[in-house]
């Protein structure tokens, strides 16, 4: 058997199809009044006037969305923002936070978009940091805290991090996998170090609940303030096991609050092969539950019988590393997209001291983060791919990287 170089996980990454949520501002029926001047006016622009000039009407352009309004209309103002973190850099690869809005111009499928918000690298950062602590990892405790506490030294005072791993509750199943939010987002340094030192190990991984946490919880509360500058940083080799939630759930969570995803992906693979292998009498062995091998028959073999599908030990040493396979590479290519598509980036670390360094270039790249945000003109909510394209205006010798498209919202 080959040596471990990370702790040991169930495997098993699922995912839905990547969709972006933007909410929506009901307003109330209109009065009799209104109701009214309505009947005498329709159909006009929400937010028009008869004395409406053009130059009002490009304003409300970049606040909502144009619908005509019928007598007994429910009115839906659009507010969707698309964010777009951007990074500029020179020849030589450093990066460049002298530029201004004029220098950015930013398209959506090939048409030019008014930009309405611009934030400078200056501006602070809301940061998630996703510790995945699952397994037997006590031994590596200790290489995760120094890694995690050299990453928020190197960020500014002004950021503000939270800190997500996973612990055990008890049930009457045994240990249960769960969610740890071990602080809220601050920018007090001793209490997140107080956080790490915290940090607890699972018998699993709920990846997909924890991302769904971070958007529903640590980014619950939208601010100016740190509008379009917020990211979740997580260490993890991207398998799932435990979790209630899928996926696509979680990564609409994570669109929906503005957030850019950052993984540091460390290598399991074979370590968890090597176990995968073993004779299911062998107390190292490692299985995968009948949900879980349910949730693999229907994303990769839907055809097949579910009784097939029951007992992981009925299968062979050539299914179950081909399960394992294919589960570690849909999780690469996944969050490689997740990455793109959010403008984060994905790292991978082959050992704790790659993973160390490759947080060390997360928060370089965050602290040279531009913010850019437009509202779409093309209002249409079809749920269909929209590819961003960012340009530089008025520079030479510079090249920007940026997040490269997002899913619009369906009706």
């Amino acid at each position: 058997m080959r040596a471990p170089r990370f702790s040991i996980k169930t495997v098993v990454y699922f995912l839905g199809p990547l969709c972006l949520i933007a909410p929506l501002l009901v307003m109330p029926r209109a009065n009799s009044q209104t109701n009214q001047q309505v009947n005498r006016q329709r159909p006009r622009t929400v937010g028009a006037s008869p004395n409406t000039n053009q130059q009002q009407v490009n304003q409300q352009q970049t606040k909502s969305s144009s619908e005509e309004v019928d007598e007994g209309d429910v009115v839906r103002v659009e507010t969707q923002l698309v964010t777009v973190p951007a990074v500029v850099t020179d020849k030589s690869g450093h990066p460049i936070s002298t530029l201004r809005q004029e220098n950015f111009v930013v398209f959506e499928n090939g048409k030019p978009q008014r930009l309405t918000n611009f934030t400078t690298t200056e501006a602070p950062f809301e940061i998630a940091l996703l510790l995945d602590t699952s397994g037997s990892t006590r031994e590596e405790l200790g290489l995760i805290r120094d890694a995690a506490n050299a990453f928020i030294s190197a960020l500014r005072a002004g950021d503000r991090i939270a800190v997500v791993a996973f612990n055990n509750e008890r049930s009457t199943n045994g240990p249960l996998a769960t969610v740890d939010l071990l602080t809220t987002l601050t920018d007090k340094r001793t209490v997140l170090r107080t956080a790490i030192a915290n940090l607890g190990t699972s018998n699993g991984t709920p990846l997909y609940d924890a991302l769904s946490k971070i958007g529903d919880q640590v980014f619950h509360e939208s601010s100016e303030e740190f509008r379009g500058r917020r990211a979740v940083v997580a260490l993890t080799d991207g398998v799932d096991s435990t979790s209630n939630s899928d996926f696509g759930e979680a990564r609409a969570k994570l669109a929906h609050a503005g957030v850019a995803a950052y993984f540091i992906q460390v290598s399991t693979e074979d370590y968890v092969e090597d176990r995968l292998l073993k004779d299911c009498q062998d107390d190292g062995r490692l299985t995968l539950s009948a949900k879980q091998l349910e949730r693999f028959r229907r994303l990769f073999v839907p055809s097949a019988q579910r009784e097939d599908y029951q007992d992981f030990c009925k299968l062979g040493q050539f299914e179950r590393m081909d399960i394992s396979r294919q589960l570690y590479n849909l999780a690469r290519r996944e969050m490689d997209q997740l990455a793109r598509t959010s403008g984060g980036r994905n790292f991978q670390a082959a050992d704790l001291q790659q993973a160390r360094a490759a947080f060390a270039e997360v928060a370089n790249e965050i602290g040279t983060q531009y913010s850019l945000g437009y509202y779409p003109l093309d209002k249409t909510r079809d749920g269909r791919y929209r590819q961003i394209k960012v340009e530089l205006r008025g520079v030479k010798d510079m090249s920007v990287r940026a997040r490269d498209g997002y899913y619009a919202p369906k009706q």
